[in-house]
């Protein structure tokens, strides 16, 4: 009997350190998130105040990502991300090319555009973080295929 309740008592031991370990392992790589450093060409055609829309021209693209804060990890709600990109219906430095977006409660945004064409020999999208609680941050992922119909790029921010 000995032999039986210290192997049960293992196993529920083992059971609950598998169900523990993703939120464990999840909080220490949190931890050690660095902030995202601004991309070199990530500026171009950057226009501040940029209004809130719920989608920039026709649609057909969708922007997508997440914010989150340096220090520990956690999402970021309401924070405001920039959208820009050189689309069928226009080039990055029109204003019409460009809009804004907040995170939802998970730190996610998610903004519908035009679809991004190359420019400069690369489809590629503007991205920046502007709002005054984090530093500044811009980015300018380039897309893995000028067919694709989607592009993702995440942030995490430290505080200004």
């Amino acid at each position: 009997m000995t032999n039986l309740r210290s192997t049960r008592r293992g196993f529920l031991g083992i059971a609950a350190g598998v169900i523990c370990a993703p939120n464990w392992l999840r909080m220490a790589h949190a931890n050690g998130m660095k902030p995202t450093r601004s991309m070199r060409g990530g500026a171009n055609n950057y226009l501040p105040g940029a209004a809130i829309v719920d989608k920039i021209g026709g649609g057909g693209f969708w922007m997508t990502g997440t914010v989150r804060r340096a220090s520990d990890g956690a999402p970021l709600a309401g924070q405001r991300i920039q959208i820009w990109a050189h689309t069928t219906e226009g080039h990055e430095r029109d204003p019409h090319s460009h809009g804004a977006t907040l995170t939802d409660a998970k730190g996610e945004y998610r903004l519908e555009m035009p679809q991004i064409v190359p420019a400069f020999g690369q489809a590629h999208a503007h991205l920046a973080y502007d709002s005054d609680e984090f530093k500044t941050v811009f980015l300018r992922p380039v897309m893995p295929s000028p067919k694709d119909t989607s592009l993702s790029a995440d942030f995490v921010l430290q505080p200004a």
